[in-house]
């Protein structure tokens, strides 16, 4: 199925989005943006759905939001920016954060400003050898937004974010996994077959426990230790409950591999 620009499929419990604006090198229209929001709410409500995999059409992955029609400052009032930025590129990002189901990025071709960081907010980020990474903003006199200034020192510390964002030179995908941006660079012609393993092995998973484990990962970096503890212990309350833990005490005390149905 395709609706504003955005392919998507669901096959084996894993759903695949992919941005289909391939003469753009898939720069996201407000939407696109809307429809991926849409879809992946979706999937967390969605039990046929396990895991989500992103990518882009074409030779690009994304390459940013699409300024056309954007106007000029002089037309904008006062509190425009931030209301565009709050509704539009945030909520983006939040929506892959968010999302109770593991995401996966494959990039293949460029990846650049907010496609950079809808890249970054994924789960798991897979790399084509060809692919780069480009902080773009610095070139027109912007501030990063779609969270780049909130993702980039949680994934490579303060100084090398700012080396990212105060230069914005592209970045090779071999550079971004040493950086720790990327879990693995593949060939380009392996890459959708790799993010389509991986996503059926997270699929096949106790699903509700990854839920609660990306919630616990995903707010670690922004609570104290005894938070931390805390929602550790409700975490684990709440997954007991679930017919996955049952299921993998059980598989555990008989000797066999477990067999998770996502409940």
């Amino acid at each position: 199925m395709t609706e504003a620009g955005v392919l998507h499929t669901t096959t084996n419990q894993v759903l695949s989005l992919t941005l289909n604006r391939p003469e753009s090198l898939n720069a996201l229209t407000p939407g696109q943006r809307e429809e991926i929001i849409r879809l992946l709410a979706e999937a967390s409500a969605t039990a046929e759905v396990r895991a989500v995999v992103i990518t882009g059409a074409g030779r690009g992955f994304c390459s940013g939001a699409d300024l056309r029609g954007a106007g000029t400052p002089g037309e904008r009032l006062a509190g425009d920016v931030a209301r565009t930025l709050r509704t539009g590129a945030q909520r983006l990002i939040a929506a892959v954060l968010d999302c109770e189901k593991p995401v996966i990025a494959a990039v293949n071709g460029t990846a650049a400003g907010l496609g950079a960081h809808l890249a970054f907010a994924c789960d798991l980020v897979l790399a084509a050898e060809s692919a780069r990474f480009v902080e773009v903003f610095v070139r027109r006199g912007l501030v990063p937004d779609g969270g780049g200034a909130y993702l980039l020192p949680r994934l490579v510390g303060p100084q090398r974010a700012k080396e990212l964002l105060f230069f914005g030179d592209a970045l090779t995908a071999p550079d971004a996994e040493r950086l720790g941006l990327v879990n693995r660079v593949v060939p380009d012609e392996e890459l959708q077959k790799t993010a389509r393993a991986w996503a059926e092995r997270l699929a096949a998973g106790p699903t509700r426990a990854l839920a609660l484990t990306k919630q616990l990962v995903n707010a670690s970096l922004d609570t104290d230790r005894a938070a931390a503890f805390t929602a550790e212990a409700a975490a684990q309350e709440i997954n007991m409950t679930t017919a996955d833990a049952r299921e993998g005490v059980r598989s555990f005390v008989e000797r066999r591999s477990a067999e998770f149905g996502g409940r």
